[in-house]
């Protein structure tokens, strides 16, 4: 397929479910710029540069994988990196009723980009940062959720 494509999120933190969906992107995209949003309206765990370390340091060896960050509107990050493509990972039916909302309002703002919709892989779909969050917090196995790296950085902050 080819082309640039962005695909955004807070991963707070990066987990296997989020990897997935990079994996598979980076294999059908030239260049993939993972992009680590900064919300207002929540509370991270992680900074905005721990977030970026963590992505960079699991992603390594995928070479067209560019992690970066940004606040305001992903329409204007997508026009700045030349962007054709955002990703948007799937978990299940409940995450596509707020997903055509965001990428319906994207549509409007710049109909040049293409939104597309990855299911992740099923060992994956109950999986999110928030769950990985919690059963850190209270020294549970997150083994199989997330990688060495990022499970090091959630008992760091944690202890």
């Amino acid at each position: 397929m080819g082309g640039i494509a962005v695909c955004p999120g807070s991963f707070d933190p990066i987990t296997y479910g989020h990897l997935d969906i990079i994996k598979r992107a980076a294999k059908v995209f030239e260049q993939v710029y993972v992009v680590v949003l900064n919300n207002s309206s929540k509370k991270p765990l992680f900074t905005v540069e721990e977030r970026i370390q963590l992505i960079e340091e699991v992603t390594k060896d995928l070479k067209n994988v560019k992690v970066d960050s940004f606040q305001g509107l992903l329409m204007d990050y997508a026009k700045s990196v030349n962007a054709n493509a955002v990703i948007r990972g799937l978990r299940a039916v409940s995450d596509f009723e707020y997903e055509m909302q965001i990428t319906s309002m994207n549509r409007v703002l710049n109909d040049e980009v293409e939104t597309f919709f990855i299911m992740t892989n099923n060992q994956y779909s109950f999986l999110s940062s928030s769950i990985v969050k919690e059963v850190a917090k209270y020294n549970g196995d997150i083994s199989e959720l997330v990688p060495d790296t990022v499970e090091k950085a959630l008992k760091n902050k944690f202890s």
